[in-house]
């Protein structure tokens, strides 16, 4: 079970009171778009093992969005930010490195992902 601390009301709680609302820090296409981004967007999605950065949405509380990194492995939750940064902050990049010195974080600047290689 994940436990998650909600950056914006500072609640814990199990993820029965959270909604996961997928891969954080995507660059979304929408409407008027090339149908090849719309359908990279909408299908081509990161299986990562180990560090992954997702959005969550405080359903049972103050309802607003924020991202979380957590482990798919230990289902492990490094840290929780507030959905209004666009790239992941420096003291979440450190939370997992402390945790997870062999990991090495790293940005393609080319569809502005990001990942924990």
């Amino acid at each position: 079970m994940l436990i998650l601390t909600c950056p914006c009301c500072g609640v814990t709680g199990e993820e029965t009171e959270f909604h996961q609302g997928g891969e954080a820090h995507l660059k979304r296409f929408g409407p008027g778009s090339a149908d090849d981004d719309f359908h990279t967007y909408l299908f081509a999605k990161e299986n990562p093992k180990g560090a992954h950065f997702e959005r969550w949405r405080h359903a049972n509380g103050c309802g607003k969005w924020f991202h979380a990194a957590r482990c798919t492995n230990t289902l492990e939750v490094y840290a929780t930010y507030t959905a209004q940064t666009s790239t992941v902050p420096d003291t979440v990049i450190a939370a997992i490195k402390a945790k997870r010195p062999c990991l090495l974080y790293t940005s393609d600047a080319a569809d502005d992902s990001l990942r924990v290689d």
